[in-house]
């Protein structure tokens, strides 16, 4: 069974980081693309950041404007998103989610696994 837990996420000031964590287990995915969306309230899920299967290939939403990247550890079977200069707009659910393909997408439909989210408050 495949699982994607991800961690991380808490309540931090404006202009603060956080560092995401998504753990997969039950699946060995080093030679999948994985994502990170967020979905907010009252709004649909968004693309924020995506990475190949081997890491030499990343993609970041430009509304992120720089402040985001994501890295992975196939060693450890986890994908990073670290998250600087936090606004109260980043407030969010973050979901990391696997794509059984090399190549990385920035559409949602494109994913096959899904973590249960960790909530991202940004306050003012």
């Amino acid at each position: 069974q495949v699982q994607l837990v991800e961690s991380g996420g808490g309540l931090v000031q404006a202009g603060g980081s956080l560092r995401l964590s998504c753990a997969a287990s039950g699946i060995t995915v080093s030679v999948y693309a994985m994502g990170w969306f967020r979905q907010a309230p009252g709004k649909e899920r968004e693309f924020v950041a995506a990475i190949s299967g081997d890491g030499r290939a990343t993609s970041t939403s430009n509304s992120m404007n720089g402040r985001f990247t994501i890295s992975r550890d196939n060693a450890k079977n986890t994908v990073y998103l670290q998250m600087n200069s936090l606004k109260p707009e980043d407030t969010a659910v973050y979901y990391c989610a696997v794509r059984r393909s090399a190549g990385y997408s920035r559409y949602s439909i494109d994913y096959d696994y899904w973590g249960q989210g960790t909530q991202v408050t940004v306050s003012s």
